[in-house]
């Protein structure tokens, strides 16, 4: 019988099994003693969040295998001006640094603005002395991206290449599955999603 968990990913927190520097999603479920587990895809560092954790090695590759396409939405902040145009090209897909290949086509939702000085002291303290140099007035944005690929860090990319810096990123839902928003950041529960 396979198990199949909903983690809501910390920041500073690796997708890995073992890491030398910083905590992994792994250490959380060590005291289940199943060395079967892994987590489905991957969450940077910096991201939060979903994950799912299982050991159904076939329903980890259908929701991670690019010939799938899932689609993976993610509410995010980003430090810039996320102009219609920028949308736009967001959604049409972009050529991202060192790729000869567009991403795939996104659906992008913008929810506000703001700027820094109105956010700083929420952000992650990692966070805020990586962006404290920026002008308080610096415009930020919110908003909602959904994708189909999975690429390295794709949606920081994405961002870059408009022109923008994301300084927050929490996934959200991974097709059908959402995040239970009452798990808080490194608690997980058992789901039954099949």
């Amino acid at each position: 019988m396979f198990h199949y968990y909903m983690f809501n990913k910390p920041f500073g927190c690796i997708t890995a099994r073992r890491d030398s520097l910083y905590p992994t999603v792994m250490d959380y479920f060590s005291k289940l003693n199943n060395d079967n587990l892994n987590p489905v895809g991957r969450l940077d560092r910096e991201t939060t969040g979903l994950l799912l954790i299982t050991d159904d090695g076939v329903f980890n590759q259908k929701l991670t295998h690019p010939s799938y396409h899932k689609e993976k939405t993610y509410h995010f902040t980003v430090l810039g001006d996320l102009t219609e145009n920028r949308c736009q090209q967001l959604e049409k897909g972009i050529l991202l640094k060192g790729s000869p290949v567009l991403t795939s086509p996104a659906k992008l939702k913008v929810f506000r603005q703001d700027i820094l000085s109105n956010i700083i002291d929420t952000l992650h303290p990692e966070v805020q002395n990586a962006v404290c140099n920026n002008l308080p007035t610096h415009p930020v944005t919110y908003g909602e991206i959904t994708i189909s690929e999975g690429r390295k860090r794709q949606i920081r990319r994405m961002m870059k290449a408009v022109h923008c810096c994301v300084i927050e990123l929490k996934r959200i839902s991974i097709e059908d599955i959402i995040l239970d928003e009452t798990l808080s950041p490194g608690e997980w529960k058992e789901i039954f999603p099949l």
